[in-house]
């Protein structure tokens, strides 16, 4: 087995298009690394520079010990399964998982050996003499595995190997995926766009944005504690609430000033945040998640001055909560990323420009399924203020210590026109 690592390594391509930029993360032995991003943030660049099918234009990239800068694709010792199966329609279930290993005339024994426990692990023993066609989805998935598994690889790259399958499925297979990993401690570095996946399935996982990398860390951390606001943004669904905000001194502590709402942020947020004094009568970005909105009905113990007030827009109730969408008087925030975000989920036409129209944001909560709040109520709605998140205005940098983390300062302003 081995690790993979990357110190600097870029990638531009002829015309100039730079795809990946100084790309530094070390990927233990045994791993389950997630480089997850927006379409066109250089995950996939990044993946196939690892397996050979994509030219290094600078820095180091090792597996294991050895430098494979210049070594072929073939020499590697990488398995790497792709979104399409790549399956041959015309080979049975036992011929595609054999396949590369007779290729290097692995002896017959050793291949009948490695094929049959793969095809146990993978509970296919019963579809070994089956073809592509007369399998599901979540089988010929299985099956590519498997070509992969009997290989016995330094490490294994995925690119994307659930977007082919129905949601219910793919929920499925992350799991198996997840336990089989586990189970062969094997080192891979798996590529989605998909950031439930990234959170349920890696050890860590990298937040990628135009080439370049802003955050590497436990899914429990990214969430927790973004070191900018495209990573707290990009990160949580439903995605997290921005909004523009200006900080107050408040009882020796501090307040948010959202419209005409005041939000007391208590002793855990000046404790985890002490630059916020620093940022007394300015405006930042304040970011909520719908986890931290309940309706106030279902939260009697939150007080009046940790609480907003809207009117509802939207209820979707989905049996064990309510997904709830509110309009409160307070200005959106606008920002380069809260706009890449939009982007990426095709809702930039509902971005306002700065200053735009009426000083109101649509917020979504996620309420108790006892609310019995309808479209057009006015609500109140009790905000978990120990848990928001707050960003500075201009440079998207997460508020924490007296200065930002060194990876939200210098690794977001990298060249932009990164490719996937």
């Amino acid at each position: 087995m081995g690790g993979v690592t990357f110190e600097d390594v870029g990638k531009v391509y002829a015309d100039g298009t730079r795809a990946v930029s100084r790309m530094s993360l070390e990927i233990p032995d045994g791993e389950f690394m997630v480089l997850v991003g927006p379409s066109g943030c250089g995950k996939t660049t990044a993946l196939r520079m690892v397996a050979g099918l994509e030219e290094i234009s600078e820095g180091v990239l090792r597996i294991g010990d050895r430098v494979v800068n210049r070594v072929p694709a073939r020499d590697r010792d990488i398995a790497m399964v792709f979104q399409s199966y790549a399956l041959y329609p015309h080979l049975t279930v036992y011929e595609n998982i054999a396949f590369g290993l007779r290729l290097r005339k692995t002896a017959k024994d050793e291949v009948d050996r490695r094929v049959r426990e793969a095809a146990d692990v993978l509970g296919l023993t019963a579809l070994l003499e089956r073809k592509p066609r007369a399998l599901s989805g979540g089988q010929r998935q299985r099956v590519a595995m498997g070509r992969a598994i009997v290989r016995q690889p330094q490490a294994f790259l995925m690119d994307e190997p659930l977007s082919n399958l129905d949601a219910k499925l793919r929920v499925h297979m992350r799991a198996e995926i997840a336990e089989l990993q586990s189970e062969l401690g094997v080192t891979t570095i798996y590529v989605t766009h998909d950031q439930v996946e990234a959170m349920t399935m890696g050890d860590r996982v990298a937040v990628m944005r135009k080439g370049t990398l802003q955050q590497v860390a436990p899914p429990q951390e990214l969430y927790e504690r973004p070191v900018n606001l495209f990573v707290g943004g990009f990160i949580g669904s439903p995605a997290m609430n921005m909004v523009e905000a200006t900080i107050e001194r408040r009882n020796g502590g501090f307040a948010a000033r959202v419209g005409r709402h005041e939000l007391g942020l208590g002793e855990r947020v000046a404790s985890m945040r002490p630059a916020l004094e620093s940022y007394v009568g300015r405006t930042v970005v304040l970011g909520i998640r719908p986890e931290s909105l309940e309706d106030a009905a279902l939260a009697p113990e939150v007080p009046t001055d940790r609480q907003l007030k809207g009117v509802l827009v939207l209820r979707e109730p989905l049996g064990s909560e309510i997904v709830a969408h509110f309009d409160v008087d307070a200005r959106p925030a606008v920002t380069e990323d809260i706009r890449e975000l939009a982007r990426d989920v095709g809702q930039e036409g509902g971005v306002p420009t700065v200053g735009e129209g009426p000083a109101k944001t649509t917020m979504v909560g996620r309420f108790g399924p006892r609310s019995r709040v309808r479209n057009g109520d006015v609500v109140n709605v009790a905000v978990d203020t120990g848990s928001v998140h707050v960003f500075d205005a201009e440079s998207g940098d997460a508020i924490y210590a007296q200065d930002p983390a060194p990876v939200a300062k210098t690794q977001t302003k990298e060249p932009e026109g990164a490719e996937a």
